[in-house]
């Protein structure tokens, strides 16, 4: 039996994640000296009263490699296979730390796959890989078809600020100082597992209309396009981008998911995220 192991970053409830029967293990928030789990020490909204009254920027850390030992150690003595799903190893360093937890054990038992992507679809890709998984599909097959879904994935996010991405490293100066002095609305998305800029428009109804209108191109005679929405902090845009993109794609209930501490330290509060993705050319 494959056994899924994924993270908080993929952004699903906890509760789906366990009735799924998926492992998952937390990123790791600091302020200061402090340390918290993103899983059972703090969620999104006590993260958010935090960092409205933190003078410092947070910081965050991939999950220890100690974290994984124990839950490899359960799998491989159940003799069922391992199936870690990541989050892009140039934004995160879980990768990392499930490789050095495997690194511990003599066994071909445990497979790593780092989707190059993260938040929505990530999610959306740890859920296909346990309906893969359930459906009897091999180790290979389902990674195999992992990476080439991760291949097809449309993600864009609506920042309010380019300060947090600055401040974190993550895109270059340049941008954050264009965004400051010509009241610039960023889109950004993400390509070859790093945050890049994908549009910028002058206003945040011109951002909403841009993210609608590819969405709705992707999704178009799309049968698994699996559309997602995920905010933090954001809750009437949520509804509105959720309300549009229903009225373009004819898709109802769109799954909505709140984007979870580690993405925001570097996103900023008021984020909007889509994930969708392309049919097979």
């Amino acid at each position: 039996m494959i056994k899924i192991i994924a993270d908080t970053t993929c952004g699903l409830p906890l509760d789906i994640l366990k009735q799924a029967g998926i492992e998952v293990l937390p990123q790791i928030i600091t302020f200061g000296n402090e340390t918290f789990r993103d899983d059972t020490e703090m969620d999104t909204g006590s993260f958010l009263q935090k960092l409205r009254a933190s003078k410092t920027l947070p910081g965050t850390a991939a999950p220890p490699p100690a974290l994984y030992t124990p839950i490899y150690e359960h799998i491989l003595a159940a003799g069922d296979t391992a199936l870690v799903i990541t989050p892009s190893a140039k934004v995160s360093g879980t990768f990392r730390s499930a490789t050095v937890a495997a690194g511990e054990f003599q066994t071909d038992q445990i497979h790593i796959v780092d989707t190059s992507t993260i938040a929505g679809g990530l999610g959306s890709l740890v859920l296909a890989a346990q309906r893969w998984a359930d459906a009897g599909l091999t180790i290979e097959e389902v990674k195999e078809n992992i990476m080439d879904m991760a291949s097809r994935e449309r993600l864009f996010f609506l920042v309010p600020t380019l300060e947090y991405l600055h401040k974190g490293g993550r895109i270059g100066g340049a941008s954050k100082l264009v965004g400051t002095i010509l009241q610039i609305v960023p889109i950004l998305t993400v390509k070859e597992g790093q945050v890049e800029s994908f549009d910028k428009v002058r206003s945040v109804k011109q951002a909403i209309r841009t993210i609608v209108n590819m969405n709705t191109e992707y999704c178009k005679d799309n049968p698994e396009p699996y559309l997602t929405i995920s905010e933090c902090d954001s809750e009437p845009l949520l509804t509105q981008v959720s309300q549009e993109l229903t009225a373009a794609t004819g898709i109802q209930d769109i799954p909505r998911y709140t984007i979870p501490p580690a993405i925001v330290v570097h996103v900023g509060p008021g984020v909007i995220e889509t994930s969708c993705f392309a049919t097979r050319l």
